[in-house]
């Protein structure tokens, strides 16, 4: 699959690393190919530079990984996204007072051309995503959206990262659950010192 990836922090470098080594192409949308965040991540196989908006052009799927205060300028950046599918791996971790929108993928949804728009790799920390395996346990990733077809690509997805499995968690109205999930793990892991090792595992009972 070609994937545009738009940010090369943590989030984003982890998901190049992970899908580069799985075989897909992917392709880092920045604003300067020349000079930018990660740039390292150009020795791994199959991973390229561009602008962003070419990087969205080229991609069958378009990853967005940036801070959250920037998802309306990076959203409007990214050219025609017809027949595109997007997928939101960020939080709002903290809202300024005129954005009405509970989720960074409803402003997704508001200002771009694509309704194939889920929610996905923002429930975990980004140290997991490159290794979801503890012990003789692997972690479970979670996607929420109305696209059938977004949805489909989020978990393949996941499982090529080597997830255990991706929940459907429900259509558009659960983005910003998932959100809550996101902050449930940074309180665990951050504020009550539970540490950055920490993750979910849906058990299910054997009847």
């Amino acid at each position: 699959m070609k994937i545009a990836i738009i940010g090369t922090g943590n989030v984003g470098g982890a998901l190049a690393k992970g899908w580069s080594k799985k075989g897909h192409e992917i392709l880092l949308g920045v604003r300067d190919p020349n000079q930018f965040k990660g740039k390292e991540l150009l020795q791994l196989p199959s991973v390229t530079a561009h602008p962003i908006a070419e990087a969205t052009k080229l991609a069958d799927v378009v990853v967005l990984s940036t801070p959250a205060k920037e998802v309306i300028q990076v959203t409007k950046s990214l050219g025609d996204t017809t027949g595109k599918v997007i997928i939101d791996t960020m939080n709002t971790i903290q809202r300024s007072p005129e954005q009405t929108e509970r989720s960074t993928t409803e402003i997704i949804l508001n200002h771009t051309n694509t309704n194939d728009v889920v929610k996905c790799f923002n429930t975990t920390g980004a140290n997991h995503l490159t290794n979801p395996v503890f012990g003789d346990q692997v972690l479970d990733l979670f996607v929420a959206g109305d696209s059938t077809r977004g949805k489909t690509i989020a978990k393949q997805l996941a499982l090529d990262l080597g997830f255990a499995e991706c929940y459907d968690v429900g259509g558009n109205d659960r983005f910003s659950l998932m959100e809550e999930f996101a902050l449930f793990w940074i309180n665990l892991a951050m504020f009550q010192k539970q540490g950055r090792d920490i993750g979910f595992k849906l058990l299910k009972r054997n009847h």
